[in-house]
This record gives C-alpha cells, structure tokens and sequence, in this order.
C-alpha cells in the first residue's frame, strides 16, 4: 500500500527530528541513499546540516517517489510548487483525530519526541544537539524531556552503596 504524501510528511518530521519548514523546503536531490543521510540545507542560522535517513523511511520514500515522481521539491503541492506548512498542521490534525489522541500535539512535538526518544534510547545529548541543528546545548536540553518511567529505572547512589 502507497503512503499518501501527509503520511510520508509527519514521518518525515518524527524519523529525523526535522523542522516543519525544513520538511518543506527538501528537495529531492536532498536524499542521499548510498550515504542514508539527508541534507538539510534551509536550517535555521542558514548552516547546512546531515540527519539519518531512516530504512523504513527510505523504503516508503521509493514507493512515493514512483507513485508521485516529484521534480524538485521532494513533497509538491497540487500545482507543482512546495507543500505548505498548513497542509501538513491539517494533516496532523486529522492523524491525531483519527487516532483518538486527545492530549495537545503539534508538528513541533514530532522533533521533541525524536530527541526524547533517541536520549531515551542511550543517544549522547552532544549527537542529539548535532541532529537538531542546535548552537547550545541548553537549547538542546529543552526538547530532551526524561519520561518519568525512565527516571524510575535509574538507581539511587545510595542504593549501589
């Protein structure tokens, strides 16, 4: 079954810990798939930046572009132009609905669980700040949120003693 492009877009957000307006702005010839990196090249500050091209991601990426056969951007709107940053907050919208996900999400939230998601996973938080494309740290700490249950695996010192 062939992803429609909404599909393909909030992966895209949540797989690489990418920006909405970076999603947008990719271009085809962005994807390097010898490599299985991406090369963001809009990033905020204007530095250019490589994130993890994700398997599955690449996978679903060769059924749409065959489906699709985009030209220049990567995920083009009806008249061949970008897709728009209010398309892809629709999408969501009707994602979360669909799911019944009643808690508050945005397109923002897809690039906070990324980071959580792979601190979680034992990712070094220097990494993390590389793949987000961030200047400090602190603003890196800021989108890596502990979950609780992971604070409840960790052992007191005290209790190692």
């Amino acid at each position: 079954m062939l992803l429609k492009t909404s599909n393909i877009n909030l992966l895209y957000l949540y797989s690489a810990g990418l920006r909405l307006g970076e999603v947008i702005e990719l271009k085809v010839k962005d994807i390097d798939s010898k490599r299985m990196v991406i090369r963001i090249t809009t990033a905020k500050g204007k530095k250019d930046r490589y994130v993890m091209l994700s398997n599955k991601l690449l996978s679903l990426l060769r059924d749409y572009y065959k489906e699709y056969r985009p030209k220049d951007y990567l995920f083009e709107g009806q008249k061949g132009d970008k897709y728009s940053a209010r398309s892809i907050q629709a999408i969501l919208k009707q994602a979360l609905k669909k799911a019944k996900v009643t808690k508050k999400a945005s397109v923002h939230t897809l690039r906070h669980s990324f980071a959580t998601h792979l601190l979680e996973s034992g990712t070094d938080i220097r990494i993390i700040q590389q793949l987000l494309g961030h200047n400090s740290i602190k603003t890196t700490q800021i989108y890596t949120q502990v979950s609780i249950s992971k604070i409840t695996e960790i052992k007191s010192p005290l209790d190692l003693l």
